[in-house]
């Protein structure tokens, strides 16, 4: 049976305890105490319910940082980002690293895929900018990111369904699987068969594409039993029925995640329009969305603030 939120339970209930105001107390010894940072993501995280909005950054901060670099993760844990989300690869000998694409040519002076190169090698290479300057960061290892994300901000691990095992250990390694989401645009059937070792000792989400005609079909199999903390869903257009079963996702117990990143993702309420109009933004608040993947963490972040939606 999946059991997506047994692992951290333990966590909040305890969370909840040391939280809550001491004001009968006889012997008055313990003050009160305050959530940790981690404490309150894992928290928010697994609150459905509240109004808090989760903001995750797509590559890290990218345009102040070259994508999946540290500094573009350091840049979003200091500006109070909620997630990171970084892509892992396996090199040639067993390593993972952070790269989006299968090759390293986007982003390094380097030609081929990563799984051609050793952990040395690509440890020689600079990271560009956005602009394909070439900067002193180097690619990061996942065990580098993770324990620079260790306390400080929720992370979720794409690209990484078919490489879990080893970015399990990673995870337990540095002891950050509380803080890591993967996620898989996979029936329940598939999954638990694929990923069963690993279901209560993960967060697991699922990608529902509601342009796709089974949509329906497997947010009802995932609502059955254990339910996930989150679904990431894909918006093509506004119009589509399916929008309307958010609120009763959330208030069965799984917040909803919709990307702002391009039009196609969001019905046409993409990042490049609420820059231009930070109002393009309420589309998602409206449609009952807790969980915004974005290419302009500061801009959204402002926008909630604003709207008294992120603290």
């Amino acid at each position: 049976m999946m059991k997506f939120k047994s692992l951290i339970l333990s966590i909040l209930l305890v969370s909840a305890v040391s939280c809550k105001k001491i004001t009968e107390s006889k012997n008055e010894e313990e003050p009160n105490k305050k959530l940790s940072k981690l404490e309150s993501l894992l928290a928010n995280l697994h609150d459905s319910t509240n109004k808090e909005v989760i903001v995750v950054a797509h590559r890290g901060d990218w345009r102040n940082a070259p994508e999946n670099s540290l500094q573009a993760i350091q840049s979003c844990i200091d500006m109070g980002v909620d997630m990171v989300e970084i892509d892992v690869r396996e090199t040639k000998d067993g390593h993972l690293v952070l790269m989006h694409d299968k090759t390293i040519d986007r982003t390094t002076k380097g030609k081929g895929a990563v799984n051609e190169w050793t952990l040395d090698s690509l440890k020689t290479l600079q990271l560009l900018d956005g602009l394909g300057v070439a900067t002193s960061n180097k690619i990061p290892t996942l065990e580098e990111a993770l324990n620079l994300c260790k306390g400080k901000i929720l992370v979720n691990l794409d690209k990484s369904y078919d490489i879990f095992d080893k970015c399990y250990e990673v995870a337990k390694k540095t002891q950050t699987l509380d803080q890591i989401i993967i996620k898989g645009a996979k029936s329940k059937k598939q999954v638990e068969n694929e990923f069963g070792e690993y279901l209560d000792k993960v967060n697991f989400m699922p990608i529902v594409r509601l342009a796709n005609p089974n949509a329906k079909q497997t947010i009802d199999e995932y609502l059955e039993g254990d339910i996930p903390l989150a679904f990431e869903f894909t918006v093509p257009q506004d119009t589509i029925s399916l929008i309307k079963k958010f609120k009763t996702i959330r208030n069965k117990g799984a917040s909803v995640w919709v990307n702002s990143l391009w039009a196609k993702h969001n019905g046409g309420h993409d990042d490049e329009k609420a820059y231009l109009d930070v109002n393009v933004y309420d589309w998602f608040i409206t449609n009952n969305i807790d969980i915004i993947q974005t290419d302009r963490p500061k801009l959204l972040l402002d926008y909630l603030r604003s709207k008294g939606l992120h603290n």
